[in-house]
């Protein structure tokens, strides 16, 4: 049984190959083992396209990013029409509480990416930051704004 998430349901194209759940990734095109993370992932991403009118050719799942020597992965990147990244999510799996070390990780991230608009999410709590970078603040807020074709 699926976990349950505090994300509207989608109906993903489940399969089981001998007991290894795997559902189709639209935005990958591929089907993907489902994980605890992947659940939170692949509900997020919905939830950015239905909910939030992000368009889906504009979002990336687990792209590369150097931090110093170490190789990383992001979990979401959403990019605006001009290929600007505006939105950078981090899943965790719902067994994990976000605290400090899960913003830090983000942070360490953005040091790289400089987007101003952070999401960290385990699919049952969601926090969202903008990022002001030549003023070195941040503000949380309450809800990820729609998006803004630009």
């Amino acid at each position: 049984m699926l976990q349950p998430l505090n994300l509207p349901p989608h109906p993903f194209k489940i399969s089981d190959d001998n007991g290894t759940l795997t559902l189709f990734d639209e935005i990958r095109k591929k089907n993907i083992i489902i994980t605890p993370e992947e659940w939170v992932r692949q509900h997020f991403v919905q939830y950015l396209i239905k909910q939030k009118n992000y368009p889906r050719s504009l979002i990336k799942l687990e792209g590369g990013l150097k931090l110093n020597t170490l190789q990383k992965r992001t979990d979401i990147v959403v990019f605006n029409s001009v290929g600007q990244r505006i939105l950078m999510v981090e899943c965790k799996a719902p067994s994990v509480t976000i605290d400090q070390k899960t913003f830090d990780q983000i942070a360490r991230y953005n040091m790289v990416h400089k987007v101003s608009l952070l999401a960290v999410s385990n699919g049952l709590q969601h926090y969202y930051c903008t990022i002001d970078h030549e003023k070195c603040t941040y503000q949380f807020i309450e809800e990820l704004p729609v998006y803004v074709k630009g």
